[in-house]
């Protein structure tokens, strides 16, 4: 196979297993994180509290459109990873021709329905005028790069689908750097403004693009030919049916957290400020959990695709007692040092820095309380999406979607703007009743077939 990356995760044990794969998605979360974080750190100090709130203001229609994006891909490569298990190599290389064409089509209309959409939708949410006009144009020069963050997505799961997370760590680590240094190139030397921000993240997304496909092409069971690429019915409609309920249910939460954000709107630029802080942190309070869900895809879908239904068991108890300690371990590291880490984000008058820093704490250390909630739903919606159904994390997608849009519709009536802080934990445990009775269901499954 030539690459040493590649892992099969059909042999060993579960837990050290998916914790030797997550570990280095973690690494490379991080640094995703990072030029992420460094984006908002640049825009607040060197553009002040406003830029920080437009950009606040694109968060989550910039989330939705990665979310489907990420669904699309995360959906595509179940099947690679289970034809992996498998050891059906010539199959693999058809999905992946397959997923391919997908992901060309589906990037061509989000790209051309994004730029159409941008400005209506930033005006339904309630977008403030004053900060209008820079939230848009950061949108639509995001919304332009669509190809380019498709085909790192489509390529980082190729990788993870045979069990190689190190090259996507290795390619984020130099897609970070990059953004680093053009966001200080960009926004403070050349005074790009926000534009010069979202620029600087597809720069550095187009190269850890390149470098991930430079390994692919190293990897002989991958070696893909034009017949390949021949359009095959069957089976791009099951890509399409376990890649669109996932694309589905991340546009669902999208959408949800495109209603905090209208009632978030409604409180002012100060408060804006303060809610996209702790948001630009939610990445580093998830980064763990969005491992061990890629980890725990790739280990269930090998281990179904060998059909070694046992091993899948014991592996997503593994993972969730992993994920549970980790998750203790970031809240508490959080609720020390998230004052400190917040002042790097904001800016301005002392009566705008102390406000928006009140509204960020307090956020932050709801969330970071709260954080098993969140660890358990990646485990258990990746353990049922691994398992090739992908309608059931689907409805938890639209439950999640139910109690954050009902809990910051009321609660800020009810409570005042306390209550948008809690709308996220109530939408993390109504995604969790359903994934934690879906999973049963499905362990129930495969434990009659491990029977047969």
């Amino acid at each position: 196979m030539k690459s040493s990356n590649i892992k099969n995760m059909t042999e060993g044990r579960p837990g050290r297993l998916i914790l030797a794969f997550a570990v280095p998605l973690m690494a490379g979360n991080m640094f995703q994180q990072l030029y992420t974080v460094v984006d908002t750190m640049v825009v607040g100090k060197f553009l002040g509290v406003q830029a920080l709130a437009a950009l606040g203001a694109a968060d989550w229609l910039n989330w939705m459109m990665l979310g489907i994006i990420q669904g699309l891909t995360q959906g595509f490569a179940i099947k690679m990873a289970q034809e992996f298990g498998a050891e059906k190599y010539r199959l693999l290389k058809k999905v992946i021709g397959n997923s391919g064409i997908m992901a060309a089509f589906f990037s061509l209309a989000l790209t051309v329905g994004g730029q159409f959409l941008a400005k209506p939708v930033l005006l339904v949410l309630h977008t403030p005028k004053e900060i209008l006009p820079d939230t848009l144009l950061y949108i639509r020069i995001m919304f332009m790069g669509i190809p380019v963050v498709m085909v790192y997505n489509l390529l980082a799961c190729v990788l993870r689908s045979l069990g190689d997370s190190k090259t996507p760590l290795h390619a984020m680590v130099l897609a970070s750097f990059t953004n680093i240094v053009l966001d200080v190139l960009f926004v403070y030397c050349f005074r790009w403004g926000i534009g010069g921000a979202a620029v600087a993240t597809l720069i550095a997304q187009m190269i850890s693009s390149v470098y991930c496909y430079y390994h692919i092409r190293r990897i002989d069971i991958l070696s893909l030919n034009r017949g390949d690429f021949r359009m095959d019915r069957g089976l791009s409609i099951r890509l399409v049916g376990l890649g669109l309920p996932m694309a589905f249910q991340n546009a669902v939460i999208a959408i949800g957290g495109m209603i905090v954000q209208m009632v978030v709107n409604g409180f002012g630029v100060v408060f804006i400020a303060g809610f996209t802080a702790t948001n630009k942190l939610y990445g580093l309070l998830e980064i763990a959990a969005t491992s061990y869900g890629y980890s725990v895809v790739t280990y269930v879908g090998q281990n179904l695709g060998a059909k070694k239904w046992k091993r899948i068991r014991s592996g997503v108890n593994a993972a969730l007692v992993v994920a549970v300690i980790t998750s203790v371990f970031i809240g508490s590291v959080m609720l020390v040092t998230g004052k400190w880490i917040l002042g790097w984000f904001i800016s301005g008058t002392p009566g705008q820095v102390e406000e928006a820093m009140r509204v960020a704490y307090f956020y932050l250390a709801v969330m970071s309380v709260s954080l098993p909630i969140l660890y358990i739903l990646h485990v258990l919606r990746s353990a049922i999406q691994g398992m090739g159904n992908t309608v059931l994390p689907m409805l938890s997608g639209i439950a999640e979607f139910f109690m954050r849009t009902m809990a910051v519709l009321l609660l800020p009536h009810l409570v005042g703007e306390v209550g948008i802080f809690f709308a996220e934990i109530l939408a993390w445990a109504g995604a969790d009743v359903v994934l934690i009775l879906s999973y049963l269901l499905k362990i129930r499954d495969l434990g009659r077939l491990s029977q047969t």
